[in-house]
C-alpha cells in the first residue's frame, strides 16, 4: 500500500455512548450548582423565592436534550430542559383539552378544570390608562427578562415569615378593576391582598419557567390580566401516572351531563403540555387542578410583542376569619384595599 497517513482507529458504539454519557452527566452537574446559587448567597435566575414573583424550577434528572437558554438566545449558559411530546389545546367552550391538530392525539381530550377566562374585560381605554399610570413608576428587573412592579408585604415564603412596611396597598387604578371582578360568577368575595405586574418583551427574551404560586399565603385563586397583547399560558404536571383520553367532546359540559364517555386511551401525564390561549386585555382566573396540581409557564416563543400581566392574590385560609393568623390578614386586607399603594 502506499505510504499515506494511517487511518485513526474508528470508535465503537460503545467509546461514543459513553462520551455522550459523560457529556450529559457534566451537563446536569452544571445544571444542578446553578440551582443552588452561587455561593455569596444570592439567588441565581433559576432559583430563590421573592415575594410577587416566581421561581424557576428545573429538574435535571428528568431532562432530555433540547437546548434552551436561561435568557434567550443561544451559546454559552445553555441547558437541557425536559421537552413536551404531546400538545394539547385548552378549549373554554367545553372545559377539556383537546389533543392538538394533527398531533397523535387529535379528536382525544380529556376534562381540564379549574380554569376561567373572561375576554374582553376591559376596554382598550382602560387598558391604555392603565398602563400608562404603571409606566409612571420604575420597573424592577426580574428574572428570565422579565420586569415587575411589586404591591404588596414582603414574603419570605421558605420561611414563612411577612412584613408589612412599606406596604401601602394596591394601587388606585386597580379598585374599579377588583371592583368589576366580584360582578362575575366564581370570583365572588374575592378580596386580593396582592398585585405583581409582570412586563415581558421579546427582545428582552421574557419568559417564566413552569411553576406553583405558593399557598401557604396565597388563597384558592389566581387572577390575571392580560394587557397589551395575547400570549399562551403552557401548563404542564411533573408526576408519574396516566391522564385518561376520550372522544374529544363537542358540546358545553351541561349538555353531557347523564351521559357515560368512557374512555379508551391514555398518555403519560409528564409527557403532556396543555395550551391555554390568553387574548389580549382578558381574565384568567385558576383554581382547583388548574392552581395547585398543574404547573403554568410562558414561553419565550409566545411573547411576540410588549405584554403586560397584572395578577393578583388573595389570602389563604390561615389568614382568613378563623385562621391561625386571622389578625395578621385582616391587617393586610385593609392595607391592600385603602388603593393607596406605590410599588414596594
Amino acid at each position: 500500500m502506499g505510504g499515506g497517513a494511517r487511518p485513526e482507529k474508528a470508535r465503537s458504539e460503545d467509546e461514543e455512548g459513553g462520551q455522550e454519557v459523560e457529556e450529559f452527566s457534566r451537563t446536569l452537574s452544571v445544571v444542578r450548582r446553578a440551582e443552588r446559587g452561587p455561593a455569596s448567597g444570592r439567588h441565581s435566575d433559576w432559583g430563590g423565592l421573592r415575594g410577587g414573583d416566581e421561581p424557576s424550577e428545573i429538574h435535571p434528572e428528568t431532562a432530555v436534550p433540547g437546548r434552551v437558554c436561561s435568557q434567550g438566545g443561544s451559546g454559552h449558559g445553555c441547558m437541557f430542559l425536559l421537552q413536551k411530546t404531546h400538545q394539547f389545546v385548552y378549549c373554554p367552550d367545553t372545559g377539556w383539552a383537546v389533543g392538538a391538530e394533527e398531533s397523535d392525539f387529535e379528536g382525544w381530550a380529556f376534562p381540564f378544570p379549574g380554569v376561567m377566562l373572561i375576554e374582553d374585560f376591559v376596554t382598550r381605554e382602560e387598558e391604555a390608562e392603565m398602563v400608562r399610570l404603571m409606566d409612571r413608576d420604575p420597573w424592577k428587573l426580574s428574572q428570565s427578562g422579565r420586569r415587575k412592579q411589586d404591591y404588596g408585604p414582603k414574603v419570605n415564603f421558605r420561611k414563612q415569615k411577612l412584613k408589612t412596611a412599606g406596604f401601602r396597598g394596591l394601587p388606585s387604578f386597580s379598585r374599579e378593576v377588583v371592583r368589576r371582578m366580584g360582578l362575575y360568577p366564581g370570583l365572588e368575595g374575592f378580596r386580593p391582598v396582592e398585585q405583581c405586574n409582570l412586563d415581558y418583551c421579546p427582545e428582552r427574551g421574557s419568559a417564566i419557567d413552569p411553576h406553583l404560586d405558593d399557598a401557604w399565603l396565597w388563597g384558592e385563586r389566581l387572577v390575571s390580566l392580560s394587557l397589551l397583547s395575547p400570549t399562551v399560558l403552557s401548563m404542564c404536571r411533573e408526576v408519574p401516572g396516566s391522564l385518561l383520553l376520550c372522544s374529544a367532546p363537542e358540546a358545553a359540559p351541561e349538555a353531557l351531563a347523564g351521559s357515560v364517555i368512557a374512555p379508551s386511551r391514555s398518555v403519560l401525564c409528564q409527557e403532556v403540555e396543555v395550551a391555554v390561549s390568553v387574548p389580549r386585555r382578558s381574565l384568567l382566573v385558576l383554581s382547583g387542578a388548574a392552581r395547585h396540581q398543574w404547573k403554568h409557564a410562558v414561553h419565550r416563543e409566545h411573547i411576540e410583542g410588549r405584554r403586560v400581566c397584572a395578577t393578583f392574590r388573595e389570602l389563604s385560609a390561615e389568614f382568613c376569619p378563623g385562621g391561625r393568623q386571622q389578625e395578621l390578614g385582616r391587617e393586610l386586607l385593609q392595607i391592600a384595599l385603602s388603593f393607596q399603594g406605590r410599588p414596594v
